[in-house]
């Protein structure tokens, strides 16, 4: 049912928390929230909340898989599962991403991001490969990185309408044409796997850029770029991000991609308005320990999962993560040491006005969708509402 009200929960506001509270929804909306004490007459279905925390539902723009699965399958039971195992762990809010594919497996993808969106299942599509600089792929095949080419991504653009987010290294040849065509079609603009100077950051920059995908990770450094341009040395895309108040950014907080200090200073530069947390989850969320294939299973990489982080097959290097969202928060909140609001905002708010969505989603207020997460004293999950309705 879509009507409910969810009392004696502490609520999480952007800013603070509400104890001794409760949220009423009405056709999948918040219809009033506050203080029990303040709270209108309510007839209908009640949920006993026992005390628990009361966050919105998080958002994630930035995931590739879970549950055995990864988006770029292309098929429908495929992103069933992935989107079932995220909202185990609280995300309401999906934004399938990726990978470096093929035409044809990147067209299937969007084809099914398409689909999905129209059922109210995902927010959009992410379209993350295939523009990569090839000396920055990560994780994700080399062979198939390559530079935007008009007759190619003219295909991937008859999904606009079904597509966030677009992504490509801003210093290849064809990209500031790439960046032009998708911003007319109103699709946000982001870099990364690349290995961008700031001047090149700056031209895309004045097209629409505003996003930098997972900070840190496979992105340019100012030692980068003196091995591609000699001297003076040229600033890089991190320094781009801190030195540009429009930008913002996202970081993969398992634990493991970036040590708690890290995290700390992207913060204190950027404030948690401007960075959000993103899962970078890969197929092997939530399953045994041994090797996955990243990507689509037909022409993906082989990494290894030790149930903390994704590896490269060979064990050398990080491969994405493989921890949801409501990790993400707990290792924010209890190990690097921001305020529960705080980190709950990075997974809610600021990814969904980093999306443009923050009018519907994000927080607890009057008319905003009921997506809406119990969280227990420990931080770990216990029911998760999708326009109030009960989905995990």
């Amino acid at each position: 049912m879509s009507d409910i009200a969810i009392v004696n929960a502490t609520l999480i506001l952007p800013d603070r928390l509400v104890p001794e509270a409760g949220i009423q929804v009405r056709a999948g909306r918040i219809s009033a929230w506050g203080e029990l004490k303040s709270m209108p007459a309510w007839n209908g279905e009640t949920f006993e909340a026992n005390g628990g925390f009361i966050a919105p539902g998080f958002v994630d723009m930035h995931v590739h898989g879970g549950d055995g699965a990864d988006f770029m399958d292309g098929d429908e039971a495929s992103f069933t599962k992935v989107i079932a195992a995220h909202r185990r762990h609280g995300t309401t809010g999906i934004v399938p991403t990726s990978t470096v594919a093929t035409h044809e497996q990147t067209l299937r993808f969007l084809g099914q991001c398409q689909h999905f969106r129209r059922q109210g299942q995902i927010l959009g599509a992410h379209l993350y490969g295939p523009f990569f600089n090839e000396d920055k792929v990560g994780c994700h095949p080399k062979s198939p990185a390559r530079a935007p080419a008009q007759k190619e991504y003219a295909r991937y653009l008859e999904f606009a309408g079904s597509i966030l987010v677009a992504t490509c290294a801003p210093e290849l040849p064809g990209a500031m044409e790439f960046f032009r065509d998708a911003a007319a079609r109103g699709i946000r603009l982001n870099a990364a796997h690349s290995n961008a100077s700031w001047t090149e950051m700056e031209n895309a920059f004045a097209i629409g850029l505003r996003h930098v995908d997972h900070f840190y990770c496979a992105m340019s450094s100012v030692p980068g770029l003196r091995e591609r341009f000699g001297v003076p040395m040229q600033a890089s895309m991190a320094e781009f991000v801190l030195g540009t108040e429009q930008m913002t950014t996202e970081v993969i907080a398992d634990g493991w991609h970036l040590a708690p200090e890290l995290l700390r200073f992207v913060v204190r530069m950027l404030g948690p308005d401007r960075t959000a947390l993103v899962s970078d989850s890969n197929r092997a969320l939530d399953m045994p320990v041994g090797e996955y294939i990243f990507g689509p299973n037909d022409g993906g990489v082989t990494i290894f999962s030790d149930g903390e982080a994704g590896w490269t097959a060979d064990r050398s290097a990080l491969a994405s993560s493989v921890r949801g969202m409501d990790f993400m928060v707990r290792h924010m909140h209890l190990n690097v040491g921001f305020d529960l609001p705080t980190s709950i905002r990075m997974a809610t708010l600021t990814p969904a006005r980093i999306l443009g969505l923050e009018h519907d989603l994000g927080s607890i207020d009057f008319g905003k969708r009921a997506d809406l997460v119990l969280l227990n004293q420990n931080l770990n999950v216990q029911r998760v509402w999708h326009a109030g309705q009960i989905a995990g």
